[in-house]
């Protein structure tokens, strides 16, 4: 429980559906959004008011390890990493399961907005998107063990929009119904991941070279963590047409920029698979893939390749970003997905 709405309402409804909730708090990093004295406050306030018991445990060290490390070392080799997909990996999802278990738990519950349920077409339990598709979370969650999947509850799964989950803490007069949502990186509360990169870790700024596609060099750069797949502003270089950045040389240290044009792939590889809904991808099969949280899902054909998997798109998809996600939908179930490679 962050203190916020979301996680309040889930406890909140939980006990009213019968389950015997504990609120449980993790301390992840000192003076993250999610991680200080005012959201330890609201979560035990709010399961006082529910009457519920409220724990708070400290796992900065396996944050630190397992995603303020993997953020800093994505960034060292030139990826765009998802911080919110490690943290569910191994810590909401895998510490705290753990945790439950030693509490008697046989679930774990979140105020994520994503769906769980037993499939007879599939013969097991299944991650699904949540009813309201603008806030679905699905996506951060396709890591996570699928062993796991059937001790999971997700009781804002049902519900189409924020309002109504403020409503219901409203009227049981929970006091962090008008909270405002955390957008950013829980541990970089401010959005300034550069500065934290160079505060936190050996990344500090280095000039080099910007460079087209055939190694003509039309500018200067300061630091390749400063920059992203995509980026057209803030390059301070101009050409006779607009330019993005499509790549890296970490070893000429070099941005790479190309036109437009070069920014799009139709084939793709993924490693760190992790499939959800089937053991193994034996043959070509349709689906459709998100490639980013906020992206839309693109229609394309996935294939494994011992522990990779193959995607080619039915059109070819912008700035795919090494160190991102693709995830693999078939209609609303998630089948997995993996990271793309460099």
């Amino acid at each position: 429980m962050s203190g916020g709405v979301d996680s309040s309402v889930s406890a909140l409804l939980l006990k009213q559906q019968g389950y015997e909730p504990i609120g449980t708090t993790l301390e992840l990093f000192t003076g993250s959004s999610c991680c200080n004295i005012e959201t330890y406050i609201d979560a035990k306030r709010v399961c006082n008011s529910i009457g519920i018991p409220h724990f708070t445990y400290n796992y900065k060290e396996e944050f630190k390890k397992n995603v303020i490390e993997d953020f800093i070392k994505c960034y060292s080799n030139c990826k765009t990493p998802n911080p919110c997909i490690e943290c569910n990996k191994y810590m909401k999802f895998g510490v705290m399961w753990e945790k439950a278990k030693e509490l008697g738990c046989n679930y774990i519950a979140t105020g994520h907005y994503a769906k769980t349920e037993y499939s007879k077409k599939y013969g097991r339990w299944i991650l699904k998107k949540s009813k309201n598709k603008n806030k679905d979370q699905s996506y951060v969650l396709w890591s996570i063990s699928k062993e796991l999947i059937e001790h999971i509850i997700f009781p804002l799964s049902n519900f189409e929009n924020k309002d109504e989950i403020r409503n219901i803490a409203k009227e049981n007069k929970l006091q962090i119904a008008n909270k405002p949502d955390s957008e950013d990186i829980c541990f970089i509360p401010d959005g300034n991941y550069k500065r934290f990169l160079e505060q936190n870790s050996d990344i500090k700024p280095r000039k080099g070279n910007i460079v087209n596609s055939i190694g003509e060099i039309l500018g200067k750069h300061t630091g390749l963590y400063n920059y992203t797949i995509g980026q057209r502003k803030g390059l301070g270089i101009s050409y006779k047409v607009p330019l993005f950045v499509i790549g890296f040389n970490p070893i000429k240290n070099e941005v790479i920029v190309g036109e437009k044009s070069e920014l799009y792939k139709k084939e793709v590889t993924v490693k760190d698979i992790n499939l959800l809904l089937v053991d193994e991808i034996k043959d070509w099969i349709e689906v459709e893939v998100k490639t980013r949280y906020s992206s839309k899902s693109a229609k394309a054909r996935i294939k494994q390749v011992e522990d990779k998997i193959k995607i080619v798109f039915d059109e070819p998809q912008r700035a795919i970003t090494p160190g991102q996600s693709a995830v693999f939908y078939i209609g609303d179930i998630v089948l997995g997905g993996g990271k793309f490679e460099k």
